[in-house]
């Protein structure tokens, strides 16, 4: 293949992409009842598999929960997800995930991802924002769930810190950095 092929090729791939992250905001849009169940299930699972969870929830200010965050690439890739922003136990937004990469990818997966908001001040600036970008406007740092980190250590170290789990597929790895969380408005 010509070099000019495969440059008319990767610009193709790549407006598909764009176009994609543009209309999967309306596209894939579920309703509230949808995003509702997704977000009981999986702070249900939060709660069975990650350790301390509860004392990470009762010490949070904010807890965005994204259920079946689907991500899949072949050199090219994305990852789209909804969810919602609780605060107090009660939901108070709805938001959307996405995300595009390019690199050495190959796969699909879906998991689950609960970011927790530890101070005032780091639940403000998401929930106020337009559009929040994980490592431009604050570092999400991802805790293994199976750590065993104390509320305070979170609070003063990591302030946002997110859990990755119920993971399904094959493809390696999970990075919050570059994911945009953008308000959304359910059916």
């Amino acid at each position: 293949m010509k070099m000019r092929d495969v440059r008319g090729v990767f610009a193709l791939v790549l407006c598909f992409t764009f176009a994609f992250s543009i209309l999967a905001h309306e596209s894939y849009a579920k309703t509230r009842g949808e995003i509702d169940a997704g977000v009981k299930a999986a702070m249900d699972r939060f709660k069975k598999h990650v350790k301390g969870s509860t004392a990470y929830l009762k010490g949070a200010k904010g807890v965005l929960v994204m259920p079946h965050i689907t991500k899949a690439g072949f050199v090219i890739g994305g990852k789209y997800g909804q969810g919602a922003l609780q605060v107090g136990g009660k939901t108070v937004d709805y938001y959307s995930l996405t995300e595009g990469s390019v690199g050495w990818q190959i796969g699909a997966e879906k998991y689950d991802m609960v970011i927790l908001f530890m101070t005032d001040e780091a639940l403000k600036k998401f929930h106020s924002s337009e559009g929040w970008e994980a490592g431009v406007d604050a570092e999400v740092t991802v805790i293994d769930v199976g750590a065993d980190v104390s509320v305070e250590t979170l609070r003063s170290q990591h302030p946002v810190a997110g859990f990755v789990f119920n993971q399904k597929g094959l493809m390696g790895g999970v990075s919050v950095k570059g994911a945009k969380f953008t308000k959304i408005r359910p059916r």
